[in-house]
């Protein structure tokens, strides 16, 4: 299904659809959100390789390395020679190398000893570990380019690691369709791993268990020692403040009105065909540099690879945000930009609404 023809779609069984919708055009790969989610969920006991929350750099070969080329998913539509969904896609399980293992650094010697030497990992010739083609890019002098991406697990509609689990143990709460896995049932068997094309479950070796983002539920259900009801970790901490969090029913929020409304918040890669509840807005750049610095009429970021990663509906989106921007730089009002430049919290976070139901 394009995302020109999407509607308000909610897997069986699920009341409503809790969602995020990422600005690619605020991230400034500050990985905030990535610590607050590693110190809240990953901190040892097997998960110190585990980024439940990454930010990789675009064009890159990202968190595990190359996973995009991983497989899982479900077969392409001309595969499944209809609509609905086909079989699920062969995936692999990506070795730990290319996750990279938790580094030691040298910070009792530069925070505590007074040592000049930079602070660096203390490992020998590290040859890869999350984020290792930061700021890489693509491109050449002067026209590179590159962007941030952050990712999460998807919750997706359809998500391929719940089908793919022979016991069970994986499945999407019928309250909010927040995926989670049960930790009694789950006996480590790793055929989610293997299901998500985005990878974003992890094998816990120590509990022999798989372990992934649980959207951060007992906040947005207000257990914090506050009792107030609170955005996931990393978009409540996120500087730019790049994240709306709501529900993709919600026909007054923003979640809605960005993907079904202006239709332009886009899945990755949405020929997985998973349906993610993680949406994106696409990233603007300037437009390419002659030698002699002159502007030329050369998008920078070029919209095919744009188009690799969100489909065909990223030309729409851009057009239609880019439209919309013009109007507001020639004087005119746009609901879009409202919701994109908001930064008022009751606006980028709307998870009460259905608490009365």
């Amino acid at each position: 299904m394009s995302q020109s023809d999407h509607h308000v779609h909610l897997a069986d069984g699920v009341d409503h659809q809790v969602a995020m919708v990422m600005d690619l055009n605020k991230c400034v790969g500050c990985q905030t959100c990535t610590v607050a989610c590693k110190t809240n969920w990953t901190q040892g006991g097997g998960r110190e390789y585990m980024y439940w929350n990454n930010v990789e750099t675009k064009p890159g070969e990202g968190y595990p390395r190359n996973w995009e080329e991983s497989g899982g998913g479900y077969e392409s539509r001309e595969q499944a020679h209809d609509s609905a969904h086909g079989n699920r896609r062969e995936g692999t399980i990506p070795p730990q190398k290319d996750y990279g293992r938790a580094w030691e650094f040298n910070h009792e010697q530069v925070m505590y000893n007074g040592s000049d030497e930079p602070l660096r990992p203390v490992d020998n010739d590290p040859e890869w570990g999350p984020n290792w083609d930061e700021d890489k890019g693509a491109g050449e002098f002067p026209n590179s380019y590159y962007f941030y991406l952050p990712r999460i697990c998807n919750h997706c509609t359809h998500p391929s690691c719940v089908e793919a689990c022979p016991r069970k143990a994986i499945y999407k709460r019928q309250e909010d369709g927040i995926v989670l896995v049960d930790q009694d049932r789950c006996r480590g068997y790793r055929y989610c791993v293997e299901g998500c094309p985005y990878k974003k479950v992890y094998y816990n070796a120590v509990k022999k268990t798989s372990e992934k983002c649980i959207f951060c539920y007992p906040r947005i259900e207000g257990e914090g020692p506050d009792g107030e009801v609170r955005p996931p970790s990393c978009a409540a901490d996120c500087p730019p403040q790049l994240r709306v969090v709501g529900f993709l029913d919600d026909e007054e929020g923003p979640i809605h009105k960005l993907v079904n409304e202006w239709q332009v918040a886009l899945r990755l890669h949405p020929e997985y065909r998973t349906e993610p509840n993680v949406y994106y807005i696409p990233p603007f750049a300037p437009p390419q540099h002659s030698d002699d610095g002159e502007t030329l009429d050369i998008d920078r970021i070029p919209r095919t690879y744009l188009e690799n990663l969100f489909g065909d509906d990223v030309h729409d989106a851009l057009d239609t945000i880019e439209r919309e921007r013009d109007k507001v730089r020639r004087g005119g009002s746009s609901e879009l930009m409202d919701l994109l430049t908001t930064t008022n919290p009751a606006q980028q976070y709307r998870l009460e609404v259905f608490e009365d139901e």
